[in-house]
């Protein structure tokens, strides 16, 4: 019997538990969820990092896909009429294990070529014409719309791994993988082939709208905007940002510093990853920038 009983309370899940020990309250909302979760850590009961992958796990049932796609501007295509001598100094200077494969314009998608179908012709004649029409894989399309935790599951359920981005009009406004996904839950995923891409790190959506990582220096931010923030006290935008909140922000707070309008889109206890900027097309030139403290959160 006191087998049973300890085995009944050791298979309560997490948040039965934590509710337990703090008083039996039990969240009704996502609100109080993330309190009762930052509580828990104050305690010890969870550490960062597991409140850090509950939080990114959290945030994708709100963030869309708009908000972490790679641009089509800084995609890597490959034309659907490319030799060769035209396709395998793409593949091997990017590193990627997938392309999309355009054909005569930018939103024309013919399909998605996985590198290791081109490893059998290759290996039978290098010199045989390419054709890689006859080795691509059916392009999925999603909007910039959809919410990141379907998306996911969708990756999931179809076993896929990178889906096109378009917008309302129906054309390409980039794409997305499943390891983009992930990253908002368990931080970057590195691998031999990243790199330190400063220009990765302000992604334009319109001209009134961009997404940027927070760790973006300020000396960027300023070339990028034409803006004077200073960096005397600040090196990254992650630190203007949270010196202007004046506290560490969750994920949805927001900040006016004029003329730009700034929501935290990815954070955890301890640093801001990722931020949605929004910028008034009236809004007055560089050089004329403050702080608005009545900020709010939404």
């Amino acid at each position: 019997m006191n087998d049973r009983s300890s085995n009944g309370s050791n298979t309560r899940s997490w948040l039965e538990r934590l509710s337990h020990a703090l008083n039996g309250d039990e969240p009704q909302n996502r609100e109080q969820l993330l309190t009762l979760l930052r509580d828990s850590r104050q305690r010890n009961l969870i550490n960062d990092e597991t409140l850090s992958m509950i939080e990114g796990s959290l945030l994708v049932s709100e963030m869309r896909v708009r908000d972490i796609m790679i641009p089509r501007s800084q995609m890597v295509v490959l034309e659907g009429d490319a030799n060769w001598e035209r396709c395998l100094p793409s593949i091997i200077e990017s590193a990627h294990s997938r392309f999309p494969v355009m054909g005569e314009t930018r939103d024309e998608v013919l399909g998605i070529l996985l590198v290791k179908d081109l490893l059998v012709p290759l290996a039978n004649d290098h010199d045989a014409p390419l054709n890689l029409k006859e080795l691509l894989r059916p392009a999925v399309f999603v909007p910039e719309s959809k919410r990141l935790n379907q998306l996911l599951q969708e990756f999931r359920t179809n076993r896929n791994h990178m889906a096109i981005v378009v917008d309302e009009y129906g054309g390409v406004a980039g794409l997305v993988t499943i390891e983009d996904v992930l990253e908002q839950i368990v931080g970057d995923i590195a691998d031999e082939h990243d790199f330190d891409d400063e220009d990765l790190y302000i992604k334009k959506h319109s001209e009134t709208l961009y997404t940027i990582k927070a760790l973006v220096s300020i000396e960027e931010f300023n070339e990028y905007f034409s803006t004077q923030f200073s960096d005397d006290e600040f090196d990254t935008i992650a630190g203007l940002v949270m010196s202007a909140f004046g506290h560490m922000p969750q994920p949805g707070e927001t900040i006016e510093i004029k003329p730009f309008h700034f929501k935290v889109l990815n954070a955890d206890s301890r640093r801001i990853h990722l931020l949605e900027m929004s910028l008034k097309k009236e809004a007055s030139s560089a050089g004329n920038f403050q702080i608005n403290s009545n900020s709010a959160t939404e």
